[in-house]
């Protein structure tokens, strides 16, 4: 097969004679003429069903290999601020945000943009009793998990057992109007407590200065609110997404295993225990203290309650209507272990206790905030730390449900309600709330309507705080260390590990990179960890794209990468090429010696094999969705390096901001407008014509045999 040097449309001249002599040429039934009434042919079809394939396959024929192929459009000029304005709007706005604001009196236009701030204007109008009925059943089942989880996560945070209660009455309340999620319930969380505590006591130490500890508590919650409700109001949501799924799963584990071997020293009862959260050191304070250390009738009452919490949440998972019994078993649990340490005085046996929580709501904190001071920095950069973790979890928790009950949250509304709820809680004694994925899949189970069971889960922490506190005084700190040990078991996600290793690779090492970095050194090292290798992965998909060799597919005209399609074959004298992905900067000097690098070992095939060589490079470009002036640089030099290999480049497919940047630097000059087409097909067609009379032979053949099996 010979392939003619030049890349022009008058060479393409064989398409319609081709056509001609397979078809008009063809004697018998399939030489039909237009008659006034049908007569029948092979197959039981009339000749005028066959002349309308006839029709088709001209269309087709015209349609794919006419002698002028169809160009490759360019977009009119814009202007540039019209252009920049639109970049914006989609870079910030993609959801159109004020588009229900158009054509509406000022009126109307304040009333939606009350609904927008406060949604519980447009979802408390359609509010009835029959929602209230679900959201009152659930809020109370998830008060009952919220109570005992609330004071064992402010021992993980260093405070005192009340500040975990505050943290699930004000927040919740500001959630419920600002919120737009019906399920999301909000409080206190494992992995959030243990991060602020982390990295407090880094700076503080809470036992010889609580004071100061505290403070420290409310400024990087207040700078945690401001974080999460400035990435909201700017639309900065996006840069959540920063922190893949897979770091997330690695964090979330590696955190609950050392949320876990954190409760050993009130499981163990064990007095002196080590600061440090890393596995080593947890178990060496552990084993230390095995001989003297230990207190046995703390291990039982730990033991007995941390057996039948994970029983009960066995019951749960198998039986989905028994939901409650997980529910409420931690509040059972501690009311039975209280009792029981009340009446035996197993205090005086060496049980530790909780012992005093103050009584009474929140107090109010906006002076103990740093806003100077040695302080104010560490607030700043821990609240940063501990906010983005916490808006992560609350968003993906939100988005999870919604999309269980088939309606649409908005990030960043959820940005500013989140951020807007913790910087009134930094005011009233609260450290970091978010979304607490227990309990608001306890929520979602109890048949909860809106953000109602909220408020509902508000009014009971209220009562408790106001009434029932000093009942918990005989609450054995070994309950608390099993239901936290329960509860972050379920932040282990196997299943999710096991997908992550089938289907990404890179992605499995960035989940245990994350994980071991917890584990074994500590939970700011090991979010490093996860932000690195997220940010790794990111770089090297952007600086070495994926390309592809692509062959025709048999029978077709379709053009695939012959890797996926082992059948596709090479068209002689052409190598085709396809980038998938922008050309930037960072990525363009690559992309440019993975193309030469192609040319070469295709190079070397060809004249080992005797066959053509290659004179026409074709680059597919559909994938490309953007160029900058480092990328046109390199396909000038791309362009320059060919023509001295005696090589022509062809692109193929160019979108409109590619081919509009192109035309701009001049490139399609250089290269010349008849070296871009609209398909692989097309330059084909054009620059290696044999080929493409060979495979419209091919085709039509296939057409009339099918005819004449009477297959239409």
């Amino acid at each position: 097969m010979g392939v003619q040097k030049h890349c022009s449309p008058e060479t393409s001249g064989g398409a319609k004679s081709l056509y001609k002599s397979s078809v008009y040429s063809t004697p018998g039934p399939l030489a039909v003429r237009t008659k006034s009434r049908p007569h029948k042919l092979m197959g039981g079809h009339t000749e005028e069903a066959v002349e309308m394939k006839e029709i088709d396959m001209r269309s087709f024929s015209f349609s794919h290999h006419h002698n002028f192929p169809y160009k490759v459009g360019v977009p009119p000029k814009q202007k540039f601020w019209t252009e920049f304005s639109a970049a914006v709007k989609e870079t910030f706005f993609p959801d159109d945000p004020l588009r229900s604001f158009k054509d509406q009196s000022r009126s109307r236009q304040f009333v939606l943009g009350m609904q927008a701030v406060f949604p519980v204007f447009e979802w408390g109008r359609r509010y009835n009793f029959d929602k209230f009925k679900g959201d009152l059943i659930a809020g109370l089942t998830i008060a009952s998990l919220c109570i005992p989880q609330d004071i064992g996560y402010s021992k993980l945070a260093n405070l005192s057992p009340q500040y975990g209660l505050y943290s699930s009455f004000v927040p919740p309340l500001v959630y419920a109007f600002m919120g737009s999620s019906r399920d999301i319930a909000i409080g206190p969380v494992a992995v959030v407590s243990l991060l602020l505590g982390t990295l407090l006591q880094n700076e503080i130490d809470p036992e010889t200065n609580a004071v100061e500890y505290r403070r420290l508590a409310f400024t990087a919650t207040f700078f945690a609110g401001i974080t999460q409700a400035t990435l909201g109001i700017l639309r900065f949501g996006f840069l959540i997404d920063f922190l893949s799924h897979a770091a997330v799963v690695g964090f979330m584990a590696g955190a609950a295993i050392t949320i876990a071997l954190q409760q050993l020293k009130g499981f163990l009862g064990i007095q002196k225990f080590t600061k440090n959260t890393d596995v080593v050191s947890v178990m060496h304070s552990v084993f230390s203290s095995a001989h003297h250390g230990w207190n046995w009738q703390t291990i039982v009452i730990g033991a007995t309650f941390l057996a039948f919490l994970l029983f009960a949440k066995y019951i749960g998972k198998k039986n989905k209507k028994l939901f409650w019994v997980p529910a409420i078993a931690p509040l059972v649990s501690v009311v039975l272990s209280t009792f029981f340490v009340y009446i035996t005085h197993a205090e005086k046996k060496g049980v530790a206790i909780v012992k005093h929580i103050e009584k009474g709501i929140n107090p109010p904190s906006a002076k103990e905030i740093y806003f100077t001071g040695k302080y104010l920095l560490k607030g700043v950069r821990i609240g940063i730390v501990a906010g983005i973790i916490a808006l992560t979890e609350a968003v993906a928790i939100g988005r999870t449900f919604a999309a269980m009950k088939d309606y649409q949250i908005d990030g960043n509304k959820e940005m500013v309600a989140l951020g807007a709820m913790n910087i009134a809680g930094s005011m009233t004694s609260c450290y970091v709330a978010t979304g607490s994925f227990s309990r608001s899949a306890v929520n979602y189970m109890a048949g909860c309507q809106t953000a109602v069971s909220n408020i509902v889960m508000s009014v009971v922490v209220f009562l408790t705080l106001q009434f029932i506190t000093p009942l918990f005084e005989y609450t054995p700190n070994a309950i608390l260390s099993s239901i936290i040990i329960s509860a972050v078991i379920g932040l282990i996600d196997y299943d999710a590990a096991i997908l992550i290793w089938k289907i990404d690779k890179f992605d499995f090492i960035a989940c245990m990179g994350a994980f071991l970095g917890v584990v074994f050194a500590s939970v700011e090292i090991g979010l490093l960890i996860a932000v690195t290798i997220s940010f790794t992965k990111l770089l090297l998909q952007v600086t070495r794209p994926r390309t592809a060799l692509l062959g025709k597919i048999p029978r077709t005209n379709v053009y695939r990468n012959i890797q996926q399609y082992p059948e596709a074959s090479k068209v002689p004298g052409v190598l085709i090429i396809r980038i998938d992905s922008a050309i930037y900067f960072s990525n363009s000097n690559y992309v440019k010696e993975r193309i030469l690098r192609w040319l070469t070992d295709e190079e070397e095939r060809v004249k080992a094999t005797g066959l053509l060589s290659i004179q026409f490079l074709i680059v597919e470009m559909s994938p490309v969705t953007d160029i900058d002036t480092s990328g046109i640089h390199a396909l000038e030099e791309l362009h320059r390096s060919l023509e001295k290999r005696d090589v022509q480049l062809v692109l193929a497919n160019p979108g409109p901001v590619v081919i509009d940047k192109l035309h701009a630097s001049k490139f399609t000059t250089l290269i010349g407008d008849d070296k871009i087409f609209l398909t692989v097909a097309d330059a084909i067609q054009t620059c290696s014509p044999k080929f493409a009379e060979e495979l419209l032979d091919g085709l039509l053949a296939k057409e009339l045999m099918l005819m004449m099996a009477g297959k239409f």
